[in-house]
């Protein structure tokens, strides 16, 4: 699993990177959008094939995690052919070490702000962990759990390309702030479900705030960098969302045991009200 999420650490930034370098700014909410929305019908895709072969199996796990390796090497092979990186003008600024301070100070303040939103935002972002124990709380049947997270995933999918589709005609900023407020409003509704079906709409809400959010956020930090400095842009992006959730989640966990689960999902709703007002106080970077 560490392997896994070191590989996680590697890739994402220069995949974010090529992504920008490979798009036009006036669709690059469209193109943000359907990475993700394609990574999220992966996400619940996957699992599903998963459940079915070892159905058909009797649990044969060694023959999923074989199976599994045949799309890693299609990704590769596909990558490998199909994808070419952008040549850029081999200037002394292109060829300068990004992490002297000079070369930071030049990513620019609205990059550095939407830095910070995310690292406030995701100090309130606990482990979805949390969400599956409210909605057993609530009194969702175990077996029922899993498909919550289902359900999250399909609103995420179907919402992530139209939406990004819809930032280039409209804007951004607007529909990224509208993301985390829908978050806050999520995060109340589950300190205060009683029932089970009121629990099913707040997961379809909250995958409806991952389209609206991850992608746009993306964009923006690609429409506000040096074209020379994304991957690295883009790799302390991710590094500030990392940090913030080892202490989001110890954070909920601490307020659940002493206070209860409300305040959990209080807490988030706060930060995520915070990390608004920080980025509607700096509108007029973007």
């Amino acid at each position: 699993m560490a392997i896994a999420r070191i590989g996680k650490g590697i890739r994402v930034a220069p995949r974010d990177a090529l992504v920008a370098d490979s798009t036009n700014p006036e669709v690059r909410g469209a193109a943000y959008g359907l990475r993700q929305s394609l990574d999220t019908i992966g996400a619940f895709l996957g699992p599903l094939a998963a459940f079915a072969v070892m159905a058909a199996s009797e649990n044969n796990f060694r023959l999923i995690f074989w199976l599994a390796l045949i799309p890693g090497f299609f990704a590769v092979a596909l990558l490998t052919v199909g994808v070419r990186e952008p040549t850029i003008s081999q200037t002394q600024e292109s060829r300068s070490n990004p992490l002297q301070w000079q070369t930071l100070r030049s990513l620019g303040q609205g990059y550095w702000v939407l830095v910070a939103v995310a690292l406030l935002f995701n100090l309130g972002n606990s482990s979805n962990a949390f969400l599956l124990l409210r909605a057993e709380q609530t009194g969702i049947s175990a077996s029922l759990i899993p498909l919550t997270l289902m359900v999250m995933n399909i609103a995420y999918s179907f919402s992530a390309y139209p939406i990004g589709i819809l930032s280039d005609r409209v804007g951004k900023f607007g529909l990224l702030v509208g993301g985390f407020f829908l978050y806050a409003l999520v995060y109340l509704g589950f300190a205060f479900v009683q029932t089970p079906w009121q629990i099913w709409g707040l997961f379809t809400l909250y995958g409806l705030y991952l389209g609206m959010s991850k992608g746009l956020l993306l964009a923006l930090v690609a429409n506000s960098i040096p074209a020379n400095l994304r991957g690295t842009a883009f790799g302390f992006l991710n590094l500030a969302v990392g940090l913030a959730l080892l202490p989001a989640s110890l954070l909920a966990g601490g307020l659940w045991q002493t206070l209860g689960a409300e305040a959990t999902f209080i807490a988030g709703s706060l930060f995520a009200i915070a990390s608004v007002l920080l980025l509607i106080a700096q509108k007029n970077k973007y």
